[in-house]
């Protein structure tokens, strides 16, 4: 079972990872820009470089939500972790349009071509940049997943939209030498659509996880089946659950016999409320409610 440190301190170490990558790639691309003469790839840099800035919205908002309950947030500060999540979102919507934006208006004004003819270093500054940016989306992505990080997996997809805006420069690049600048424009508009789809559905998980969302009924459906599991639990009358932030809370009414005593009508509540905080970690607090069997 994770503890929230250990969630915590994985989200910050694949966090910082990513930063010093970005660094290295963001001078890697503007070295290569300026010698090869690629506005394209300078434009790229300066994109990556960005992308520092959004990691740190995630490392501020991820510290932030692992903070402990306290008297003014008896139920703890998870949804914080959802505000960073949503602001991630808007940067990756914004730098969807921006992408889109700038390949209508080259299309629309006739003069695709403003890129000169860059050097070969540039295409090949542009592969780099899409396997190692593709690299770090997968490899974040995966930490997400692992502890349920919604803003971990919005600064997945930036890091997958800038590998998308180095697909671009690259068409852009090989075309400008083909003598086809219009592949640029065309794959800009074709890129802002994915990037704007990932900022949208991150944008909705995260207002969903603020709002009491219920959980998935895969889920619902594997915590009706272990409580089922204990002994003396005759019936479940109702299951709820709302998630919270990257955690769940459960509230539960189960059917025991009513002419037991009231000990062993705890002993079974808190057995089951121990067995599905202990099967599924994502839980953070299960209440029992008993009603007498009729």
């Amino acid at each position: 079972m994770k503890t929230k440190n250990s969630t915590t301190n994985l989200a910050i170490r694949v966090s910082i990872v990513t930063i010093l990558w970005n660094v290295v790639l963001s001078a890697f691309k503007l070295i290569a820009g300026i010698l090869s003469g690629s506005g394209a790839m300078i434009s790229d840099a300066i994109h990556s470089a960005s992308d520092v800035f959004s990691t740190f919205i995630v490392i501020i908002g991820i510290k932030i939500s692992a903070k402990d309950s306290d008297k003014e947030h008896p139920y703890g500060h998870e949804r914080l972790e959802c505000v960073a999540a949503i602001l991630l979102a808007v940067i990756l919507c914004a730098t969807g349009i921006g992408i889109g934006y700038a390949g209508l208006r080259k299309i629309f004004s006739g003069t695709p071509g403003e890129l000169t003819i860059p050097g070969t270093m540039a295409l090949i500054a542009a592969i780099i940049s899409i396997v190692v940016k593709e690299a770090m989306y997968w490899y974040t992505h995966a930490a997400a997943r692992k502890i349920n990080s919604g803003a971990l997996m919005a600064d997945a997809w930036h890091h997958r939209s800038d590998a998308l805006s180095s697909v671009g420069s690259f068409v852009g690049i090989l075309g400008a030498r083909l003598g086809l600048p219009i592949l640029d424009p065309i794959a800009s508009v074709v890129i802002c659509l994915f990037v704007v789809k990932a900022a949208v559905d991150i944008f909705l998980d995260a207002i969903g996880k603020m709002t009491d969302k219920s959980c998935d009924e895969s889920l619902i459906t594997a915590i009706r089946e272990a409580i089922l599991k204990q002994d003396g639990i005759l019936g479940i009358d109702e299951i709820k659950t709302r998630q919270f932030g990257n955690r769940i809370y459960v509230d539960i009414d189960i059917r025991v016999d009513g002419t037991q005593p009231l000990c062993d009508a705890h002993t079974i509540a808190h057995s089951a409320h121990d067995i599905v905080e202990t099967q599924f970690p994502l839980v953070k607090h299960c209440m029992i409610h008993l009603n007498p069997n009729d």
